[in-house]
């Protein structure tokens, strides 16, 4: 860690070095360490510690963009010039406004020491733990457990300054055999939530029941959903809806329906930067604090995330959310720390309400098909069960499905009370099982 004063310096220098007339230093330090295995056993351990700096350079409404690792002071100028010269160089953007003024950030405590200290051995215990599991059950194990400590920092010619540092640990295995597998994983800020015993017990149940797979008819089904496959929703929703480039260009379904019922009553979908229920950040790549935005309420469309281009571009008084990526990025905003509002039953109640179904552990391979409707195709992977008269009887094979995922919030039959966190299409998720009707 080299602690908020050093990247401020850091960031002092640059700026000073800069002769534009709006400058943004972004420094990301990274570090992550990673232990991989097959086969039952550990075959990898790598360890990664960089740092990257990222000039935004503004003159007038012209805008160049330049990164380096390189914190010298020869470095730095390099990486400063080279976001002027560029800038220099690019057509006016007349959507652009300003970078952010200073406002004030809440604080956010997403930094764990023992995680950021967590090394080799400690991973491997985790690890052995799964494969030892996987071993005695007649399977092998194959998969990765990674843990990284990450500060930011944000500083603008206009006295912007935050900071922040934050730690994860995630792990994720499938345990197979010649018939069949299973998958589990976990992930959380605090390196001592990842139970390598439950882990193992997850995937290696899965993988047991899963074979003599059979065929099922293609048809439309009543599905439960375990949170691996959830999660797959709300990255979708995320990706594809819930940014405000995609709201303002019209190719996200919440265009032009603000206020309508868009999903069913009880579902409720927001993104809250501050939650310890997920990885906060407090702050965006713009120095911007993080605002909780609420997306769907009850079902009833109510609004999506803002970073200050795009509030600025539009036509309405809009304010950023702080959901800005790093420079450079032509994405849009998009939501970092995002949730589903549980429900009250349990995954073993949605097997038991269900006549004939199908169990679905995970998803694999999905891709959207038409982005407005969040159609999305993909598979089955890793624990696809039948459900018959509320027990779940037989492993299928996978499935190939064709779905709206908006269409599909309409008919969400029973909401876990449980949930767990997940890696996004930037930051986390916290999602429950679900079950919903007419899964095609």
């Amino acid at each position: 860690m080299l602690g908020q004063e050093e990247l401020k310096k850091l960031a002092d220098r640059a700026l000073e070095m800069s002769q534009a007339d709006q400058t943004e230093i972004v420094v990301v330090a990274p570090h992550s360490a990673l232990t991989r295995f097959a086969n039952n056993y550990i075959h990898q351990n790598v360890e990664q510690q960089d740092l990257d700096i990222r000039v935004r350079s503004i003159i007038g409404k012209k805008i160049g963009v330049a990164s380096s690792n390189d914190t010298s002071d020869d470095g730095l100028k390099n990486v400063v010039d080279r976001a002027l010269n560029l800038a220099r160089h690019q057509r006016e953007n007349t959507d652009f406004h300003s970078l952010p003024s200073p406002r004030p950030i809440k604080e956010a405590d997403a930094y764990v020491e023992r995680t950021a200290r967590t090394g080799p051995e400690e991973r491997a215990a985790v690890v052995a733990q799964i494969c030892d599991a996987a071993s005695r059950a007649g399977l092998t194990a194959a998969g990765a457990f990674r843990t990284a400590s990450t500060e930011i920092a944000v500083a603008n010619s206009l006295g912007t300054f935050a900071y922040q540092r934050d730690t994860l640990a995630d792990v994720n295995t499938v345990v197979m055999s010649e018939h069949g597998s299973g998958h589990a994983e976990r992930v959380s800020p605090d390196v001592a939530d990842i139970d390598g015993e439950a882990i193992a017990k997850e995937a290696v149940d899965t993988a047991l029941r899963n074979i003599n797979q059979t065929e099922l008819k293609p048809g439309d089904y009543d599905v439960v959903f375990q949170e691996y496959a959830v999660a797959d929703i709300l990255d979708f929703f995320a990706y594809l809806a819930f940014g405000a480039q995609a709201y303002q260009e019209k190719r996200s379904f919440m265009a032009g329906r603000i206020g309508e019922q868009v999903m069913g009553e009880n579902i409720t979908l927001y993104d809250d930067g501050l939650s310890l229920e997920g990885s906060p950040n407090p702050f965006d790549f713009e120095g911007v604090p993080r605002q909780p935005v609420t997306f769907v309420e009850n079902g009833i469309a109510k609004g999506v995330v803002w970073d200050t281009y795009t509030a600025g571009k539009d036509q309405d008084d809009r304010e950023t959310t702080g959901h800005a990526l790093p420079a450079g990025s032509t994405f849009g905003p998009v939501p970092s720390n995002m949730f589903l509002t549980t429900g009250d039953a349990t995954i073993e109640e949605m097997v038991e309400s269900t006549k004939r179904g199908v169990y679905v552990s995970r998803f694999w391979y999905t891709r959207p098909v038409h982005p407005l409707n969040v159609v999305v195709t993909g598979m089955t992977r890793d624990g696809t069960f039948l459900i018959e008269d509320g027990k779940i009887t037989s492993p299928i094979k996978n499935l190939r499905f064709t779905q709206s995922y908006l269409e599909a919030m309409n008919r969400v039959e029973a909401i876990g009370k449980d949930s767990m966190l997940h890696q996004a299409i930037a930051g986390v998720s916290r999602v429950p099982a679900l079950k919903i009707a007419k899964w095609s």
